[in-house]
């Protein structure tokens, strides 16, 4: 008798405990920019001129191969010219990291986090500190249902978002 009561409140209160914390805010993965908080809310008029005058800076996602986060060489320049911008107007970026559906939803969310890392790890060897940067995984939440030859390609990736544009 004591055993099934016991058993039945620690299954009472491992769903009660699940259902009330989501995964994502639970990992800090919704936070609002919780560290760029020194950033001004918008753009300036010039900044948002260069951003789309600029073709390298229309460019803002970075695709990476089946089940890997390594940074091609390919985005070098574009990550380059974020880079300059970030240090030239004192702006944040949120760096978005994505999956294709395949795989649990655990590792689609470590491997989004890897990819928003590893992009933020380059601007950071283009000397953009972390005071500019927050990380984040969507995991497979952004991911085509179907994935069909480019539809998975366009899935793998971390997308570069300028906060308050």
């Amino acid at each position: 008798m004591k055993k099934s009561l016991l058993l039945g409140m620690l299954m009472t209160s491992m769903l009660v405990g699940c259902s009330s914390t989501d995964m994502k805010e639970s990992m800090g993965l919704n936070a609002p920019f919780p560290e760029l908080t020194s950033q001004t809310a918008e753009l300036s008029p010039a900044a948002t001129d260069e951003l789309a005058s600029n073709p390298l800076l229309s460019e803002r996602s970075v695709y990476f191969k089946f089940n890997s986060y390594d940074v091609e060489s390919q985005y070098s320049d574009m990550l380059a010219a974020h880079a300059e911008f970030i240090s030239k107007y004192n702006v944040a970026v949120a760096i978005n990291g994505n999956a294709d559906f395949r795989g649990s939803h655990e590792y689609n969310l470590s491997l989004g986090q890897k990819r928003s890392v590893a992009v933020s790890d380059s601007l950071s060897g283009l000397g953009i500190g972390s005071n500019n940067v927050e990380t984040v995984s969507y995991g497979e939440e952004n991911a085509n249902q179907e994935c069909t030859g480019s539809a998975c390609d366009q899935d793998r990736r971390a997308d570069i978002v300028y906060v308050g544009e």
